[in-house]
């Protein structure tokens, strides 16, 4: 169901339908020289080192009233917010139920979309390996889907 893509420094999660479902950020650790922190990454990536987790980005929220130019009459405006109301209740549910630190910013692709960015812990080192890093962080995205929140 899921596919990972490297690209850069992160790896890109599409779903079933080829649809960005959100992005993972592996924990590098520190870095020096900080000039060289792209060659370093590189690197890391083709001799397979290994990470013990990263940030997983996915979208919270779509508000879809901030994406166009068109009028909107207050029936649709009242319907949007409660569906945002709605998403963020869920979410805000699951993550307080899974004691889980996050963030919230607005999306760097979508200024009408908030993206939810929380860490994951692998159990054991992994190598940057893009088959191995997608095993590890197959449990939390299924998890998200079965819950509908992704």
């Amino acid at each position: 169901m899921w596919k990972i893509e490297r690209e850069d420094t992160f790896f890109r999660i599409y779903d079933r339908n080829h649809k960005i479902a959100g992005y993972f950020d592996p924990d590098y650790g520190k870095i020096f020289p900080e000039d060289k922190i792209e060659e370093t990454i590189e690197q890391m990536h083709k001799n397979h080192d290994k990470v013990s987790g990263g940030y997983l980005t996915v979208p919270m929220v779509k508000f879809e009233i901030f994406d166009s130019n068109e009028e909107m009459d207050i029936l649709y405006l009242a319907a949007r917010l409660e569906g945002v109301r709605e998403r963020v209740g869920a979410w805000r549910e699951f993550l307080l139920a899974n004691h889980m630190r996050h963030s919230i910013t607005i999306s760097h692709t979508d200024q009408d979309m908030l993206s939810l960015t929380f860490p994951i812990k692998f159990a054991s080192q992994v190598p940057l390996e893009k088959k191995l890093v997608l095993e590890m962080i197959l449990p939390t995205l299924d998890l998200l889907h079965q819950k509908g929140l992704l």
